[in-house]
């Protein structure tokens, strides 16, 4: 299994160091990239369609490696996975050159992820560590498409700097991967390697300075995958299923929930965008975009090893009970940064 997963790593690789300079001059021609502006930390224009390449060479990746291995492991709501994880790509296309409003872009997302639920990608029992399972019942289509769209949100939000979306997802992915496979989920962790795989292929051309993005044509279907991912391959399997997906998605979430809570705080409506995300403060505080980026990876990666100790360690108790800790310590530490003023007056009140 591990020589198929390397084989998928090296074919999506391989294609999005070809697909990504085509669709680079195709965007070039035709005018479409993201121009510079107050909110944006870059300062040329730059092709913003990197997505369709992370798209195709995922897609395309595993159709040939289908091809060359028909008897790849099987998985339930995989499909669920690919196709609702298509229709946010097609959906971040159109936003991408035409601009969709946040409204109904939700309602696309809901749409997506209800499909998704209906071929398999279900949250339906919910281990517990501590004692018996929980079984979701009525709650598991709510938690389930809340889950998703979250978590795909999380990850477009952070699409901000040069090489970061890009670098925390594959840095999630390969950490899927490898909990997936420790927890007998092959065909779960197959998708997160050809993700990982197509990723950083697009990741040669996206470090700073980046030449092209992935736009949320591929910031949505990435973070789709592996919200659908962390459902089939941990959620599913893993007596931690409770925490572990939220260590692996630690910088999204942190991000995503001061973004949501900042901006309800000020009357604004959460789906709106701003220049006040988590890589943002960084860089106002003083960091370069390659220190902001090492500070967040190593965030992201903090949070890979520790679910891989989980996973491998069996004995979790106190494990959970540490991270509970510092998960709680690193959000009132980041609460309190000096430049979420929003946060600040609210508790004042």
């Amino acid at each position: 299994m591990l020589d198929l997963n390397i084989q998928g790593f090296l074919i999506t690789f391989l294609l999005a160091l070809l697909v990504v300079p085509v669709i680079r001059r195709f965007c070039l021609r035709k005018g479409f990239v993201d121009l510079p502006n107050s909110r944006k930390v870059h300062k040329r224009p730059t092709p913003r369609l990197g997505g369709v390449a992370i798209w195709a060479s995922t897609i395309v990746g595993f159709i040939i490696l289908f091809l060359i291995n028909p008897n790849l492991p099987e998985g339930n709501g995989l499909s669920g996975i690919f196709i609702g994880g298509t229709l946010m790509f097609l959906m971040g296309l159109i936003d991408d050159l035409y601009e969709l409003t946040p409204e109904f872009k939700l309602f696309i997302q809901i749409g997506a992820a209800t499909l998704a639920f209906l071929l398999g990608v279900r949250i339906e029992v919910l281990s517990n560590p501590f004692g018996d399972p929980v079984t979701l019942g009525l709650l598991s289509f709510p938690l389930t498409v809340l889950w998703l769209v979250g978590i795909t949100n999380a990850v477009n939000f952070i699409d901000g700097l040069d090489g970061l979306a890009g670098g925390i997802v594959t840095i999630m992915a390969i950490t899927l991967g490898i909990v997936a496979f420790h927890s007998n989920q092959p065909a779960s962790a197959l998708v997160a390697i050809l993700l990982a795989g197509s990723i950083m292929g697009f990741l040669v051309f996206n470090f700073y300075p980046a030449r092209i993005f992935m736009g949320d044509s591929g910031s949505l279907f990435s973070g789709f995958v592996l919200a659908g991912l962390s459902v089939t391959g941990v959620v599913k399997s893993i007596a931690v299923s409770v925490l572990l997906p939220v260590l692996i998605f630690t910088v999204p979430i942190i991000d995503m929930s001061l973004t949501v809570l900042r901006r309800v705080l000020k009357g604004n409506n959460p789906m709106s965008a701003d220049n006040e995300h988590l890589h943002h403060k960084l860089l106002k505080s003083g960091l370069s975009q390659n220190r902001t980026l090492a500070v967040l990876y190593s965030l992201c990666i903090a949070g890979g090893a520790i679910a891989t100790f989980i996973v491998e360690a069996h004995r979790t108790y106190l494990v959970l009970i540490v991270f509970i800790l510092i998960f709680i310590a690193s959000f009132s530490r980041l609460a309190k940064f000096r430049r979420y003023k929003e946060l600040k007056e609210a508790r004042q009140k």
